[in-house]
């Protein structure tokens, strides 16, 4: 894929993270366009989660950079860390509601407290984003009482609601019952190619060949591989790649002629 400076969204120069004697993260190089959604795969363990982490600063990072619309993020303190991580929605593994909020509310407390949103516009927003994601009459209801999928579609809608322009996935299906994959899956279909730039970690490898732009194969810290979905899943060109999807793809022969 071809860049121009203007339309790349997130660009990490030799970007190195270690944890005492464990390298992390190593000598990551890699450009994300405006709008593009971008598949990040490989084993568990693999830097995945935390290269992810590292856009928005929360995880801190050792070496190189990471640049959002072409400005450094390495310094970032204080006010301008907090307008960064206003402009990039993150979607967790395990949600991470407000047990003692309604979904309404866990969508509306942003927007009052952080945007400044009158309380009546909040809620019209979050309305709205509730039934975008499909549950539009589950505003009253707290968390304790939604499915794994719902409580996850609420979180989706309360990323949605800051009008973010990068939204990351971290395994947004991981935590979730089989039968309510599908569901989560869909609502990150209909936001693929809206203009929203998506980075997404995870094992749904169908989603991945769906809807992906670009694969992103990482292993032991290094990405190793970035290909379009069509070229990864028929002719990976490194052996780790290959091997990964021969475990996880019972029918993937590896890489052919």
């Amino acid at each position: 894929m071809s860049f121009s400076h203007a339309n790349i969204a997130v660009e990490f120069r030799h970007l190195s993270k270690s944890y005492g004697d464990f390298s992390a993260l190593k000598n990551i190089d890699l450009k994300i366009a405006a709008g593009e959604v971008v598949v990040v795969c490989g084993p568990s363990g693999s830097g995945k989660s935390t290269l992810i982490r590292t856009i928005n600063r929360l995880e801190s990072y050792d070496q190189g950079d990471i640049l959002v619309a072409g400005q450094s993020t390495r310094s970032l303190r204080g006010r301008d860390l907090q307008q960064l991580r206003t402009g990039i929605g993150f979607v967790f593994q395990q949600f991470n509601l407000y047990a003692h909020l309604t979904a309404r509310d866990n969508i509306t407390i942003a927007l009052v407290q952080v945007l400044g949103l009158s309380k009546r516009a909040a809620k019209e927003r979050a309305d709205a984003l509730l039934e975008k994601v499909g549950l539009p009459d589950k505003g009253d209801h707290f968390p304790a009482q939604l499915s794994g999928g719902q409580q996850q579609r609420v979180a989706i809608a309360r990323t949605l609601a800051m009008q973010p322009s990068i939204i990351l996935f971290d395994e947004p299906t991981s935590a979730l019952d089989p039968e309510m994959i599908g569901e989560v899956l869909n609502v990150i279909r209909q936001l693929a190619h809206t203009g929203i730039t998506m980075v997404v970690v995870t094992h749904e490898m169908g989603f991945a060949r769906e809807l992906a732009d670009r694969i992103v194969f990482m292993d032991q810290g290094e990405v190793l591989e970035v290909a379009s979905p069509e070229q990864f899943f028929s002719q990976a060109q490194h052996p780790r790649a290959q091997r990964f999807l021969q475990q996880i793809l019972p029918s993937h022969s590896g890489a052919t002629s």
